[in-house]
């Protein structure tokens, strides 16, 4: 197993399974970053628990060409993007599963298309998009994010309903 970036050194003294307690712990940790994340800065909008749970460091690998990759990527994503287009936003995070330093979670954004949301006016529907992202958490804080959704399939059909 590969060691996590933000472990603490290990002591000479420790027992296999204390080593594996501690490596639980760290893993169920991060596990709880990344919930905070998606319940208090994607749902609920908190500018104070994003700057508390992002490194300044921050990389957003899925970040699409010409678009910002640091810390500030995600936030404009929330707050200028899905927020104003989507009212009574939601996640449901459907699996979490994490080793190492890396969080992987399946989840799923709704809400009601309210306002324009990546040039389709209100409609009035329901939205669901279908997250999976990857993040590596340091320190308690995430340091790198990959995410593929399903957001095109989601504006295909806000503009062509059936």
């Amino acid at each position: 197993m590969e060691k996590p970036v933000n472990a603490a050194p290990i002591p000479k003294n420790f027992t296999m399974k204390e080593l594996k307690m501690r490596d639980d712990f760290l893993i169920e940790k991060n596990k709880q970053v990344v919930l905070d994340f998606n319940m208090q800065v994607i749902v609920a909008g908190n500018r104070d628990a994003f700057d508390a749970l992002m490194r300044r460091d921050f990389v957003n690998r899925s970040a699409p060409p010409g678009v910002p990759d640091g810390r500030e990527s995600p936030w404009n994503t929330f707050e200028n993007i899905l927020r104003p287009a989507l009212g009574n936003l939601t996640v449901d995070i459907h699996d979490q599963i994490a080793e190492g330093d890396k969080v992987t979670t399946r989840k799923t954004i709704n809400g009601a298309h309210i306002g324009p949301f990546m040039g389709v006016s209100a409609t009035g529907k329901p939205v669901t998009i279908n997250v999976i992202d990857i993040v590596r958490v340091e320190q308690g804080r995430y340091a790198e994010h990959w995410g593929i959704n399903d957001l095109a399939s989601v504006l295909a059909r806000l503009r062509n309903p059936a």
